[in-house]
């Protein structure tokens, strides 16, 4: 077996998409060694669930800063003492700086409420709604500079109910993430899927187009 990939998860609220990696790792499903949970708000409650589960923990207020720059380049340093190999973005509400994505560049993986590249930022569900989109789901995908717009890896597709509100769409869309987020990331943690030249690549062959799965 591929020894687990050091993994650092960067949280900013409750951390369900968290609470999803850990019970993967418990169970036996998942190869990463989470080394650290890192938080930009000292409240947050995924903190608790790392404590829980035996993870390190470590939080850097941004509001201690004068910039976005100042900031990242402390939390760079905090992360770099745990020496990660992957970062997971499951609900850090803050916009990453240039300086932040090249230092980490193809190592960075985000989950986005929408099939990109449809629907970027925020309000998604509300959005695909009143689109009248038939499908609607989440794309996990590596972190550029760009917003939303970094190579696709995998994504998860839930056909929209009649009368369907945003709040029980919303609901069935973050039970999609719990299952795509971390088998996403446990394919590049073994190195089977990879970041290259500004594209996702499996198994070495480019792909410009993610994976599906249908839920």
């Amino acid at each position: 077996m591929v020894a687990p990939c050091k993994t650092a998860i960067l949280i900013s609220g409750s951390g369900t998409n968290l609470q999803a990696f850990i019970d993967a790792v418990e169970g036996g499903n998942l190869n990463l060694d989470l080394t650290l949970v890192f938080s930009n708000n000292p409240e947050a409650y995924g903190l608790e669930r790392a404590e829980k589960a035996g993870i390190p923990t470590a939080c850097i207020q941004h509001a201690d800063f004068p910039d976005r720059e100042s900031f990242d380049a402390a939390v760079i340093a905090e992360l770099d003492r745990f020496e990660p190999e992957l970062l997971i973005l499951a609900g850090f509400m803050r916009i990453l700086s240039p300086g932040f994505v090249s230092h980490y560049a193809g190592r960075i993986l985000n989950i986005h409420p929408a099939l990109l590249p449809l629907h970027p930022g925020l309000n998604t569900h509300q959005r695909v709604l009143d689109a009248g989109d038939d499908w609607h789901g989440s794309t996990v995908h590596f972190v550029t500079e760009e917003l939303d717009a970094g190579p696709r890896i995998l994504q998860g597709r839930l056909a929209i109910k009649p009368g369907e509100t945003s709040t029980e769409l919303e609901a069935r869309v973050q039970a999609v993430e719990h299952q795509i987020y971390p088998l996403a990331a446990d394919r590049v943690g073994s190195g089977k899927v990879k970041f290259k030249d500004g594209y996702a690549t499996v198994d070495g062959v480019r792909k410009d187009d993610p994976e599906v799965k249908i839920y």
